[in-house]
């Protein structure tokens, strides 16, 4: 499928808006750091240490330790694994890594059996488990009043489906026919590849299974009832024929990552929307369109060509009931998710939730596209831990904020300072005198927009964002930009295009997540010391990276409870040219005190690594592996095709030439699977 962050994509953002990598441009020549040398002033900048920061605070746990007492031993207690270009999962010695939920496993006592060669029908692929396992959270059953850490609910998305694996091709068919005939039920297919999966799994006889035929189990697609709830609902930019009250959605879509809320319910996010939409007929994006990205071709999934809800002539208000977060609860399968548009509507990607000191809820949420920004919610109501189910509305009724990053005087060791600009039409005098805001409701369907009217700092592909346990301080993966023109290099950030991203972290004002100001620094920068060793390039990353431990595009990422930062990959795994040596996309683990990062895993041949969870008592995390076998930068891309033959033709007729991954081609094709990581000595992850 297309992918929107292509560096040949066309960028959905026209606005002026100052850029981060303008900002840290100015923060640098603020602090003088340019003294020492352009290239290596800037990496010590990116690298600097941040022990200060994170030490102290009630329940601080990890390396940091609190000033004037004895250290606690090291976070990071395993043995860095080597990188790979195999086709399995790599653990550290003394792990143990286990397949458990794969795509088309059964969930249910009427699945039916994985088939192998793709002639699932669209009902078939309803009853099995979805494509592409992305984010998710373990919900622990409660026994004797304590949390279990052997039996729960994971909760996981399926993002998207890769078609030349979904379908079966037809015998002896020309190039570039896989597809043919399309048809409404290939459609449906697709459609129910998507979604949520609701696992009921149990650690049995010391092994992760899941419990096929649970009442708990549930598959949410593509064509699932939904509600939209909160200010945008009823709205006339979310009604269409089909539903004059625009409140009753079908489906949710494009599942990237995550987030959980303290009253037991789950977030799942609606990222890359607009590739479902497009139409055979003549069409002329407008603003709001064309500021979403909504085309005539969309993606290629051509669903409209069967299904009118996804053409954009025929519906054309069908994409902005797309695109927002939706609440689901995991423990009641009757209950119908509500998608909460006080949250706004772009491409998300997941959602940090944090309770305040005040007891407002706050979530924090990035827009997963190139030059786009990040937002924070803040609940007008407060969380009464006493009563969660009281709480369950909370999302519909906030303020929204986006940031901006400036290079201000900042504190400590942080390098800018920034501010959370209000996206209210009421309160804020640029929204309220801008004619394409009639009222709030249009300022949330037109987020993006409104954050481009305010200001906001233009970022490289927001993506997950995550809470340290002790600190507070909040940290966002930026995956990459590679867009970027020689153009916008500078002295600080050489650079002519960001191809291995970074992470950026900040500490809010007072320590308080309600605040409207905040403190700001990279804690690290990636990039390729194998391929750019002399160290006077930021093309080799900050100081923390070293040829040990490189890697492009962080995506994933989470805290454990110890205060431990896991970061996952979803980049390039050509392993040449500026990926040289960085192999397969993997997760490393990073110590937030001493900015050591370490490689704890890696992926088979052309997945990405994803989505991240634990057992309350850490000693067994689950993670995803998703399109394991993709096409895009394979190294064993072949040489030479069939005349004018695409990839994906290429690969539907050969379905094991990339990967063979989870069972070595006993299943006949690639599956995204979730693994489960146990220690063998049954102690911490990580530990």
């Amino acid at each position: 499928m297309f992918d929107v962050n292509d560096e040949n994509a066309p960028v959905s953002n026209p606005s002026h808006n100052e850029t981060f990598h303008e900002v840290v441009e100015k923060v640098v020549s603020r602090r003088s750091l340019l003294k020492g040398g352009m290239g290596l002033s800037a990496a010590m900048f990116m690298g600097g240490g941040l022990t200060a920061c994170l030490s102290g605070g009630s329940g601080a746990t990890g390396s940091a330790g609190t000033p004037g007492t004895t250290p606690q031993a090291p976070l990071l207690g395993f043995a860095a694994v080597a990188t790979s270009t195999g086709d399995d999962i790599v653990v550290p010695s003394g792990y143990t890594a286990k397949v458990m939920y794969r795509w088309g496993d059964a969930l249910f006592n009427d699945s039916p059996a994985w088939k192998g060669d793709a002639s699932e029908s669209g009902l078939e692929q309803a009853r099995q488990a979805g494509d592409n396992n992305d984010g998710m959270h373990f919900f622990p059953f409660t026994v004797a009043g304590r949390q279990s850490s052997t039996e729960g609910l994971l909760v996981m998305n399926h993002e998207y489906c890769n078609y030349e694996y979904l379908f079966k091709p037809a015998a002896g068919g020309a190039v570039n026919t896989f597809l043919e005939p399309w048809t409404a039920d290939k459609v449906l297919k697709a459609q129910n590849a998507h979604g949520i999966s609701v696992v009921h799994v149990k650690k049995v006889g010391g092994v992760w299974q899941v419990q096929v035929g649970s009442s708990y189990n549930r598959r949410l697609t593509g064509n699932s009832p939904m509600t939209l709830s909160g200010p945008a609902a009823g709205h006339a930019l979310v009604k269409t024929a089909a539903d004059a009250t625009g409140s009753a959605v079908l489906g949710t879509l494009n599942n990237c990552a995550n987030g959980f809320t303290p009253w037991g319910t789950y977030l799942t996010c609606e990222e890359n929307v607009n590739g479902y939409f497009g139409t055979a007929a003549a069409f002329t994006a407008d603003a709001l369109q064309s500021r979403y990205g909504l085309s005539a071709g969309g993606f290629g999934y051509r669903w409209h060509e069967h299904d009118p809800r996804f053409d954009l002539n025929a519906t054309p208000n069908e994409p902005n009931r797309f695109g927002w977060v939706v609440e689901i609860d995991p423990f009641d399968a009757s209950s119908t998710p509500k998608k909460r548009t006080a949250l706004g509507r772009f491409k998300h990607e997941n959602a940090c939730l944090v309770v305040a000191k005040n007891g407002k809820v706050v979530v924090y949420l990035g827009d997963d596209e190139r030059y786009e920004y990040i937002y924070k919610f803040v609940s007008d109501g407060v969380y009464n831990p006493s009563n969660p189910a009281a709480s369950r509305d909370l999302l519909d009724a906030g303020k929204l904020y986006v940031a901006q990053f400036t290079a201000g005087a900042s504190t400590g060791d942080f390098a800018g300072v920034g501010q959370w600009v209000l996206l209210d039409k009421a309160a804020n005098a640029t929204l309220a005198a801008d004619a394409r805001f009639a009222d709030q409701a249009e300022v949330l369907i037109k987020a993006r927009q409104a954050a481009d009217a305010v200001g906001a700092t233009k970022m490289d592909r927001p993506e997950w964002i995550s809470k340290h346990p002790a600190s507070g301080e909040i940290y966002c993966t930026l995956t990459n930009n590679s867009s970027r023109t020689a153009g916008q290099a500078d002295d600080a950030n050489p650079r002519a295009s960001n191809r291995w991203g970074q992470i950026v972290r900040w500490r809010e004002a007072g320590g308080d997540h309600t605040a409207l100001s905040f403190d700001w620094d990279l804690f690290v920068l990636a990039g390729n010391p194998i391929a750019y060793p002399d160290r006077t390039d930021l093309k080799s990353g900050s100081a923390n990276v070293t040829a040990a431990n490189t890697f492009n595009s962080p995506d994933g990422m989470a805290f454990d409870a110890d205060g431990r930062l896991w970061i996952q990959t979803d980049g390039n795994f050509s392993n040449a040219g500026n990926y040289a040596g960085q192999g397969n996309n993997q997760m490393l683990c990073a110590d937030p005190a001493t900015k050591e990062i370490r490689r704890f895993l890696t992926g088979p041949s052309g997945c990405e690594i994803t989505g991240l969870s634990f057992t309350p008592d850490s000693t067994t995390m689950f993670i995803n592996v998703q399109h394991p076998g993709e096409a895009s930068d394979h190294p064993r891309r072949p040489a030479t095709l069939l005349a004018g033959q695409s990839m994906e033709d290429y690969l539907a007729r050969n379905p094991l030439a990339f990967s063979r991954w989870p069972d070595n081609g006993a299943g006949g094709r690639p599956r995204s699977a979730t693994v489960v990581i146990t220690k063998n000595d049954g102690g911490k992850i990580g530990s």
